[in-house]
């Protein structure tokens, strides 16, 4: 990866000189700026999501991240460590800087905002900003952070699902019943601490009209087990 290296050679002096222009940076306008990273990355250390955990980002090797494995050949084939320079360019269009990424995010055009969520991530980084390290689920909101699939009421508790035709039928620990439109019902997993325990899949509400649900499991193999069919 020559090219890449070269590229963070120059990207040095840039870095630097952004620096110079606008100081370290303010991390705590930069824990506000990084709500548009929030939606795929953490700064919980472990706590991965689309994309892994920046808890400690800082002076770290790219793609090393404990326990992430999703990330692309380009940025594993990659000879980069994560400071200054290399956040800075990386901040201004991952795609252009390093081709082939899987990292799809149009970038931060303004050189403050780029300087103040690398001083962000620095300081999380560091320990020196433990009020702001909040998890990236709990600064998406009702998206995720709420959930502890483990204490589910009994209206989100899965306890069977018949599948006929086009048509799931999902039977709750409340003793009720709902029909759901087979494209309109997605399975997922996770893992996490959050995730649902063994055995205790947890069905989750969505869409404008209420029409829509995922179903979340604890492992892949809960969910071939779990659906059964069954034509009245």
């Amino acid at each position: 990866m020559q090219v890449f290296r070269k590229i963070f050679c120059g990207t040095a002096l840039l870095g630097w000189l952004v620096g110079l222009a606008h100081g370290a940076g303010d991390p705590a306008r930069g824990s506000r700026v990084f709500g548009q990273c929030a939606a795929c990355h953490s700064v919980a250390p472990g706590e991965h999501m689309t994309g892994p955990s920046l808890a400690k980002v800082w002076n770290q090797k790219a793609a090393s991240a404990e326990g992430f494995s999703r990330y692309s050949e380009a940025l594993k084939r990659a000879d980069a460590v994560w400071n200054e320079a290399t956040l800075d360019a990386w901040l201004v269009n991952p795609e252009k800087l390093l081709p082939g990424t899987s990292m799809t995010f149009p970038g931060l055009k303004e050189a403050k905002d780029r300087q103040d969520v690398i001083a962000y991530l620095r300081a999380v980084s560091e320990g020196r900003n433990p009020q702001t390290q909040q998890s990236g689920r709990a600064m998406t909101g009702m998206r995720r952070a709420k959930l502890d699939l483990r204490k589910a009421p009994a209206e989100g508790r899965v306890t069977a699902i018949t599948q006929c035709g086009d048509t799931y039928t999902l039977v709750t620990a409340d003793g009720k019943t709902q029909k759901i439109w087979e494209f309109n019902l997605r399975f997922k997993t996770d893992s996490s601490k959050l995730g649902p325990l063994p055995g205790k899949a947890v069905a989750v509400g969505a869409g404008m009209q209420g029409d829509r649900a995922s179903v979340v499991f604890a492992s892949p193999k809960e969910i071939s087990e779990f659906i059964k069919q069954s034509c009245p």
